[in-house]
């Protein structure tokens, strides 16, 4: 029979009423280990509750210190900490919070080099990143581990959620088989975001580890959760497995680690700095079409935001997809074709592959449908 100590009887009872955890699943969350990949808005908030709830080690990865802009919604730390290391800082508040935590800290930067050494050793991955380049290199590294992976991410008034594991469903890659030029990719820093929503994501989180842990439940595998704080809606979508995905495919192109900070920006080539491609607003945009101009809309976001929300019309080609399906559009070589995608990153791109293979026509739509749905079409659902 499993012992607790008289202290762990107190602190854990709550959980020891529920028959879905009793004293076993317990005793399971305190032989278990997370690596929460990020201490800040996601990894704030999971830390707190993982810790709380007994799971017995959680390693915390960040290089940076606390900074007082932080404070907003990084609810691990206080104004004393300003200019601490996050680790160090969030160490010593869980510990203080649980004492039955091991806390380890690593007071570095996930790369190529380190990823599978610090991702090894742990049962289940908290994805708590805000940049694309942690992001792809967590998930690949995990797929390669077969470990399960617990994908968050938050922007403005938005948020996403899903578990991600190779062995019973998609990769993170499924879903965005590659990562945009970082110029193309906002994080929280430059678009902002409401300070109580990475609790909300956070939370969610690690209600997906717990669950994993434990064995109970129905966890988010190949289902995307979308929250729009704004409206109070949630959402789901059905994330299929991609056949052909480069990591967790069967025939994979890529099998080892990649340090994609300086690939994508590789990636990126000082071309980029004087890109040719054109520029039309939406409502420019809506002008057009209500004069009946014949132009094609090419809708370059993946499937389950086409779900949420969608211009009449478009012809959706994902990003990834352009080249592989450039017959499609060969009759509008010379002819106005106009792209878009959520806030137009990606559509950006997209044109510039058009232009490269000789298409002479080409616009990407500024600020993509979401600013389309602001000054066209307010009816249409923003994400």
């Amino acid at each position: 029979m499993t012992s607790f100590t008289p202290e762990q009887l107190d602190r854990y009872k709550r959980h020891l009423f529920l028959d879905e955890v009793g004293a076993d699943g317990q005793a399971r969350l305190l032989d278990s280990s997370v690596l929460l990949i990020g201490a800040g808005g996601l990894g704030s908030p999971a830390a707190l509750y993982l810790a709380a709830a007994g799971v017995g080690t959680l390693g915390l990865v960040d290089f940076d210190r606390v900074d007082s802009s932080n404070l907003q919604r990084q609810v691990l730390y206080t104004t004393q900490d300003v200019g601490r290391p996050k680790v160090e800082a969030a160490r010593e508040r869980l510990g203080a919070l649980n004492p039955d935590v091991n806390v380890i800290a690593y007071d570095e930067r996930l790369e190529a080099a380190n990823a599978e050494r610090i991702l090894s050793d742990y049962d289940v991955i908290l994805d708590g990143t805000d940049t694309f380049p942690s992001r792809y290199l967590t998930n690949d590294v995990s797929v390669w581990l077969g470990k399960p992976l617990v994908y968050g991410s938050v922007l403005r008034f938005d948020g996403q959620v899903s578990v991600f594991d190779a062995r019973r469903g998609p990769c993170y890659r499924c879903l965005f088989p590659e990562p945009p030029p970082p110029e193309l990719a906002p994080n929280c820093a430059e678009a902002g975001v409401l300070g109580v929503l990475p609790g909300v994501i956070g939370l969610l989180q690690a209600t997906e580890v717990l669950k994993l842990l434990l064995g109970k439940g129905q966890p988010l595998y190949g289902r995307l959760l979308v929250y729009d704080a704004l409206s109070m809606e949630m959402r789901e979508f059905k994330l299929p497995k991609d056949p052909e995905c480069a990591v967790c495919g069967p025939s994979p192109t890529i099998t080892e680690p990649i340090d994609y900070e300086a690939f994508c920006a590789a990636s990126a080539g000082p071309a980029r700095e004087e890109s040719a491609v054109r520029e039309i607003g939406p409502e420019e945009l809506r002008a057009r079409l209500d004069a009946d101009e014949e132009l094609l809309l090419v809708d370059v976001r993946e499937p389950f935001e086409a779900e949420i929300a969608q211009i009449d019309g478009a012809r959706l080609i994902p990003l990834a997809s352009v080249e592989s399906r450039l017959a499609e559009l060969e009759e509008w070589r010379d002819r106005p074709v106009v792209v878009h995608c959520h806030h137009g990153g990606r559509s950006r791109a997209a044109c510039e592959i058009l232009i490269a293979k000789g298409f002479t026509a080409v616009e990407n739509l500024a600020g993509g449908i979401d600013e389309w749905a602001v000054l066209v079409d307010p009816d249409l659902a923003r994400y």
